[in-house]
C-alpha cells in the first residue's frame, strides 16, 4: 500500500463544532425521551384499549423501523403532509426524540411491573390517591430501575444522531463528510471523527457497566 497518512492534514475546528451539534442533538432527544417515555408507558399500561392500542402502536413503528427511515420522513413528508416547515435540526431532534420516547417507554414499562406490590399497598394504606402514587412511588422505583437501560438508549441516540447528517444537519459526521471531500483524506477523517464518537461513548458504557454490577450487589 503507497497510502501515505496525513493526520495534520485533518483540521479539528469543524470537527468540534460538529460535535457540539450532536451534543445538542442527543440532549435535546434524550430529554424528550427521558420525560415523554414514562406517560407513554402508563399509557402502554393502560386497561382501556383504546387509549392502550395508539401507545402500542406508536412504540412498535419506532422500534420496528430504522431510524434513518424516521428521519428522512420527518424530513420530507411533515412539512408536505401538514404543512409545518421546521429547520433541519429541530427534524432530526423530534426524531430521535420520538425515537428514544419509545424505547425508553419500554424501559420504563419493566420498571414499573417491577415496583413492588407492597410499596402500593402502602401508598393506598397512607390515603394517597393514584396520581400521588404514580408520582411519590411508581416514578422514583421506575426511574431509579431503568437508570442503566436509559443512559445505553442515551449513546445509542448519540451514535444514531450520525444518520441525521442526510438531512444536511451539520452534525459532527456531516462536517466529517465534507472535510473528507476538502481535503482528500477520508481516512484520517473518518478515523478521528470515529475516535471522537468512540470518546465521548466509552465512558457512559463503563457508568452502565459499574450501575448494573452495583444493582446486583444490592438485589443480592
Amino acid at each position: 500500500m503507497n497510502y501515505t497518512f496525513d493526520f495534520n492534514a485533518v483540521s479539528l475546528g469543524p470537527l468540534i463544532e460538529g460535535l457540539v451539534v450532536t451534543l445538542e442533538l442527543t440532549i435535546a432527544a434524550n430529554l424528550i425521551g427521558v420525560i415523554l417515555g414514562f406517560p407513554l408507558a402508563l399509557l402502554l399500561m393502560s386497561r382501556i384499549a383504546v387509549i392502550r392500542w395508539p401507545a402500542t402502536l406508536f412504540v412498535e413503528f419506532f422500534r420496528c423501523t430504522p431510524a434513518i427511515v424516521q428521519i428522512v420522513w420527518f424530513f420530507y413528508c411533515v412539512p408536505m403532509l401538514f404543512n409545518v416547515f421546521l429547520g433541519s435540526m429541530t427534524m432530526g431532534i423530534l426524531a430521535l426524540g420520538l425515537n428514544l420516547m419509545a424505547f425508553n417507554a419500554e424501559a420504563y414499562r419493566a420498571s414499573i411491573q417491577a415496583v413492588p406490590r407492597e410499596q402500593l399497598d402502602a401508598g393506598i394504606a397512607l390515603g394517597l390517591n393514584p396520581f400521588q402514587r404514580v408520582f411519590h412511588i411508581v416514578l422514583p422505583n421506575a426511574l431509579r430501575a431503568s437508570i442503566p437501560v436509559l443512559l445505553t438508549n442515551g449513546i445509542v441516540i448519540f451514535q444514531q444522531s450520525a444518520l441525521v447528517a442526510i438531512v444536511a444537519v451539520q452534525d459532527l459526521m456531516y462536517q466529517a463528510k465534507t472535510l473528507a471531500t476538502e481535503t482528500y483524506r477520508p481516512i484520517e477523517t473518518f478515523t478521528i471523527a470515529a475516535l471522537i464518537y468512540f470518546a465521548v461513548s466509552f465512558p457512559v458504557t463503563q457508568v452502565v457497566g459499574w450501575l448494573e454490577r452495583r444493582r446486583q450487589i444490592l438485589t443480592s
